[in-house]
């Protein structure tokens, strides 16, 4: 059997080392993708750290990650949409609950993406900057279209009699947040969000009509302030804190759907220790009686709130039609754009390690990419 390198995570909280696995062959509906470049996420280093609780059925030795971009080389007998020798990026869910971690993990040399998870890279498009778009765009359209979210209209949907609306964005240059901007306003919605000073620019260039900083205390009256009465169709909560400010501003403008996509409190510490208990008890009791607070208060205020699952639309229809349908047009008309934009910190899966101890230690408004080297030791810049 023909074998590739990738970096493996050999125990739960282990350092990725590079070894050899099995290359597989595709199923069905899968496609086997020769990996170009990989994106890294918060998630990645939660994984590895925390796994024994927050992913107890992940099964070491494991590939993690989620953002690949590449070349396809092999397809499964229902494949009808990518060819081989394509260069396409999707969402690799290996990690997920009963998936295979060392078949659909990114972070190897070859791996297999559903064919309802992966869309053709145009030639605009650098894979560097097609690796930044997968789990944050996916993330992004559960929260805005599944019905147990938002339930919004998707892009390309007829628009309904009346005034679309306005969508909260908290947290809008989070990597979810930009892609969920820039959905929303294909879908015809209005955006108002938030973001530091420093990267309110990138965040209103995106489409968002108002952007307030969302440290500051008055941070919900403008964003009040800037929905002029208009209806709010509903809120996306991004970042510590998030999910309380959004409650407030619904309540205050009869929004009535939350969709929340962050913990009341940051892992990273935990992951830092090295040792998960005790240490562990007061953070996930602080995230378990946060997580349960909003929620009341958010029901007692008419909210339907709920966590988002970014590879949830593995498992539905919004997914195939958003990777078949939506992102190609999105991207081919110019409403979709790559962000947040890509910074390329090493080449090789020996590098990926880094990548994630860097993002573990703070990104603001970037991506952070790792290309591998393809056949000759070539690679394809970014904007080639």
């Amino acid at each position: 059997m023909p074998t590739h390198a990738a970096a493996t995570l050999a125990a739960p909280r282990a350092a990725l080392t590079v070894t050899t696995v099995d290359t597989p062959t595709p199923a069905a509906d899968e496609v086997l993708v020769r990996v170009r470049a990989v994106a890294v996420n918060p998630i990645d280093w939660v994984i590895q750290g925390t796994s024994r609780i927050t992913y107890r059925w992940l099964r070491t030795p494991a590939v993690l990650g989620s953002d690949v971009a590449g070349e396809v080389v092999a397809v499964g007998a229902e494949v009808t949409r990518l060819r081989v020798g394509q260069r396409v990026f999707g969402l690799a869910t290996g990690t997920d609950r009963g998936r295979d971690a060392l078949r659909e993990g990114a972070f190897q040399q070859y791996t297999t993406l559903l064919e309802r998870l992966a869309a053709p890279t145009p030639d605009t498009l650098a894979d560097e900057e097609a690796a930044v778009f997968p789990l944050a765009l996916s993330t992004a359209a559960c929260a805005l279209f599944q019905p147990g979210q938002l339930g919004l209209r998707m892009p390309g949907d007829p628009a309904s009699p009346g005034p679309a609306g306005v969508v909260v964005v908290w947290g809008g240059s989070t990597s979810v947040g930009m892609n969920a901007i820039q959905l929303a306003r294909a879908a015809g919605y209005d955006v108002v969000s938030t973001a530091s000073a420093k990267n309110a620019d990138t965040v209103l260039g995106l489409g968002a009509g108002a952007v307030v900083d969302h440290r500051s205390p008055s941070a919900v009256d403008e964003l009040v302030a800037a929905i002029a009465g208009r209806p709010v169709v509903g809120a996306v909560a991004l970042g510590a804190g998030s999910t309380d400010a959004c409650i407030d501003v619904l309540t205050r403008t009869g929004g009535t759907r939350l969709a929340m996509a962050s913990t009341p409190v940051s892992l990273d510490t935990l992951v830092g220790r090295r040792r998960l208990f005790p240490a562990m008890i007061p953070v996930f009791t602080r995230i378990g009686l946060g997580t349960l607070r909003s929620t009341l208060r958010a029901r007692r205020r008419g909210i339907r709130a709920a966590f988002v699952w970014g590879s949830s639309l593995r498992d539905d229809d919004m997914g195939s039609r958003l990777w078949s349908e939506v992102v190609p047009r999105a991207l081919a008309e110019g409403a979709l754009r790559a962000a947040p934009a890509p910074v390329v910190v090493g080449e090789g899966l020996g590098a990926i390690q880094g990548a994630l101890d860097r993002q573990r230690a703070g990104v603001s408004a970037q991506k952070l990419v790792v290309r591998l080297l393809i056949a000759g030791g070539g690679v394809r810049p970014v904007g080639a």
